[in-house]
């Protein structure tokens, strides 16, 4: 996946994209530990159609899956998801210019901040994928760099994001949010 990820972040640089590291492997170039399931980036909603033109020039296999909030590339058998809407909006160009550079496997990249990946880690959360176990881990490692009065804000009135607020209140991930 790391190889899938440098590869993909180079062609995004090459071809002028702008775009975010996202996700757990933003998380992971973070500090938290390494994610196995896919590598994660955002795009612009309105660079969508120019962002798999470009991959797909470059000889990557691009699948539009049923979602219609991101398209997938697969490298060697690794699964890369460009999501261009996050958590039920669109990503804008705004958004990824606010994301901090940081060397990823010797490449200079965009990743998006602890903050935004932790509130979207936690606005995800619903009857149907509940797992804290994944959760945990990524916020105690990067919790020195979460502002985590916004991310409360971020997800009032989810329910489940507000009781993972509380168990890493408790466990003492969190400070104590007013």
């Amino acid at each position: 996946m790391r190889e899938a990820l440098k590869l993909v972040a180079v062609a995004f640089k090459d071809g002028g994209i702008p775009f975010a590291l996202a996700g757990g492997y933003a998380l992971w170039a973070r500090g938290a530990p390494e994610p196995h399931h896919d590598v994660d980036f955002a795009v612009a909603e309105a660079d969508r159609e120019r962002t798999a033109e470009l991959l797909s020039e470059r000889g990557l296999d691009v699948a539009d899956p049923p979602e219609d909030w991101l398209f997938k590339i697969f490298v060697d058998g690794a699964m890369v998801d460009v999501l261009f809407r996050l958590n039920n909006r669109p990503v804008t160009r705004e958004e990824l210019t606010g994301a901090g550079e940081l060397e990823v496997e010797s490449v200079q990249m965009p990743v998006l901040g602890a903050t935004a990946l932790i509130g979207a880690k936690l606005a995800a959360l619903d009857e149907r994928s509940c797992d804290l176990g994944r959760i945990l881990p990524a916020a105690r490692a990067v919790r020195e760099q979460v502002d985590w009065e916004q991310v409360a804000a971020d997800v009032a009135g989810n329910d489940f994001a507000e009781v993972a607020l509380i168990l890493l209140e408790r466990l003492g991930v969190v400070p104590r949010l007013s």
